[in-house]
């Protein structure tokens, strides 16, 4: 999990967005997460490195909130109402050793708290490339010094993977929206600047965008042909004489450092997926598994299988399920941070965490996304089960067996389901391929009342069925067959004279319902399907 200290936090966003009330652990203080206080919701027991933003409770009623907090192990707490260090509950907050922030009287509490999450995951990930992330870090604050400016690296998607932190240098307000969003604003003047970029071959001198905005110095990363990204300088007119020179060298060194990052998140991606393919077959050690994946060998789990509709077509179909993997790992990497999926016969698998209450609320909303985003993006029908939460990896092989059997029960028009909310027809299902491969659960009256339908025109197997499925009911079955209680009534007991059934034997009954609806595939109102096997 990605961590910053209080007082990063605090040079990142500034006043009036956030002003320090007191620290009495300190500015060094890490934070982790950004949380939003629900007064109708407990706080969580444990938030080790959180900062929790007081909405709805105003500075001088937050000194109750100040102790939960404290309790909780978080780190701070973010107020709204103190006009200066002497406002709010400092004394409280003093006493636990809790850090005291408030915001302007005039932001939002969303806005605070996406500015606090992005600054937070402004850091290079430490797994997947880390360590080439990390060197990225330190190659443009060399960089800086050399050129004289602040300077980012970006990839070829404008975002920005590591900026400088060399103090003194002077930035604009576009540079620093774009290290708190990780990414460059859009802007039709934004765009033709990288067309200039991008279609020359050395560094390029470009104006300023807009009133209060500086120039910039710049030149593409390229390896081999390839555009890897881009080095920026922030040119407040002070860049060292030889800033050209020293910003194609950073720019050399950046393309080795980002083909690294590129190789190593491959490698890790590769890794993890293949740990979580022998996970599902039950050849990994649990244990060992849990430690490379980074969870604790206790940790609940679940599996969630994502599958193209298979009406797609192969050599299409290939094609798209890896490209289905690609936004099942982004998605989930993006909520769970290094993150493994992996695709195994056409269905991609991932293994997600259940930490927390409504883990698997949240989990099902996550599938739900992933299906609508894959939809769009692939034009292709997508459905996801969600296998049952098991308590330890160890398991996790049932939980991807609960996966597969949601994927094969779902109905056309649906597309997300919990192994729980269609748990009937998972049975059913099951036990239809029980029946069907033993010789002694197939044999039955069952077959004889399919017979004797086809030999005579008579509709007995589906009037069965309907007076079974409406529990004995004769006015619920006719109404399923469309026919007088009268009529149900004769070819009941036509099938009882004809074919020897004693439907007040209780276990001949569920004996037959179960052979007719698993076996014929009979349900009540449809018709019968041929029987196999």
């Amino acid at each position: 999990m990605d961590t910053r200290p209080l007082g990063d936090l605090l040079d990142t966003l500034g006043e009036p967005t956030l002003r320090l009330l007191t620290a009495p652990a300190g500015l060094t203080v890490p934070v982790s997460e950004v949380l939003l206080y629900d007064a109708h919701a407990p706080l969580p027991p444990r938030a080790p490195g959180a900062l929790l933003l007081a909405v709805g409770v105003r500075a001088d009623e937050a000194g109750q909130l100040v102790g939960e907090a404290a309790a909780a192990g978080m780190a701070g707490l973010v107020v709204r109402g103190a006009d200066g260090p002497g406002d709010g509950p400092v004394a409280e907050a003093e006493r636990h050793r809790l850090a005291l922030l408030a915001i302007d009287e005039d932001a939002t509490w969303h806005h605070v708290h996406l500015l606090l999450a992005e600054a937070i995951g402004a850091r290079p990930a430490p797994a997947g490339g880390g360590a080439a992330l990390n060197d990225l870090f330190s190659l443009v604050n060399a960089v800086a010094a050399a050129v004289g400016g602040a300077t980012v690296v970006e990839d070829p998607r404008q975002r920005i993977l590591a900026y400088s932190t060399v103090p003194g240098q002077p930035v604009d307000e576009p540079r620093r929206q774009g290290i708190l969003g990780r990414q460059v604003p859009d802007s039709p003047e934004n765009t033709e600047q990288y067309r200039v970029l991008f279609a020359s071959q050395s560094p390029v001198r470009l104006a300023a965008l807009g009133e209060g905005e500086l120039p910039r110095l710049a030149v593409a990363v390229r390896a081999g042909g390839e555009t890897l990204g881009s080095l920026w300088a922030v040119d407040d007119g002070t860049l060292t004489p030889d800033a050209d020179a020293a910003l194609v060298r950073g720019a050399s060194t950046a393309a080795l450092l980002l083909l690294r990052a590129r190789a190593a998140a491959e490698l890790t991606r590769h890794l993890t997926g293949d740990l979580l393919r022998r996970l599902l077959e039950g050849t990994a050690e649990p244990d060992a598994a849990a430690r490379d994946l980074g969870l604790a060998p206790d940790t609940p789990v679940r599996v969630a299988a994502f599958a193209l509709d298979r009406t797609v077509s192969a050599p299409d179909g290939e094609q798209a399920a890896l490209r289905l993997l690609d936004l099942v790992r982004l998605s989930c990497e993006a909520r769970y941070g290094r993150h493994a999926c992996v695709l195994v016969d056409g269905v991609v698998y991932a293994l997600l965490p259940v930490t927390g209450e409504g883990g698997p609320e949240r989990q099902r909303r996550l599938a739900e996304d992933i299906v609508r985003r894959a939809e769009q993006a692939l034009r292709v029908l997508v459905r996801a089960g969600l296998g049952e939460v098991v308590p330890e990896l160890a398991e996790v092989r049932d939980s991807r067996r609960d996966a597969d059997l949601v994927l094969r029960v779902l109905g056309p028009a649906e597309t997300v389901a919990a192994v729980r909310e269609v748990r009937s027809r998972v049975v059913l299902f099951r036990l239809t391929e029980v029946m069907r491969a033993g010789r002694e659960v197939r044999a039955g009256a069952w077959r004889e009342v399919l017979a004797y339908d086809d030999a005579h025109g008579t509709d007995y197997a589906r009037t069965l069925v309907c007076w079974l499925d409406a529990g004995g009911d004769m006015a619920r079955a006719a109404k399923l067959l469309a026919v007088h209680p009268n009529t149900c009534r004769y070819r009941l007991r036509q099938a009882q004279a004809q074919l020897g059934i004693d439907l007040d034997d209780p276990d001949e009954r569920l004996v037959l319902w179960l052979q007719l609806r698993t076996l014929a595939g009979l349900r009540g109102g449809a018709s019968a399907a041929p029987p196999t096997g």
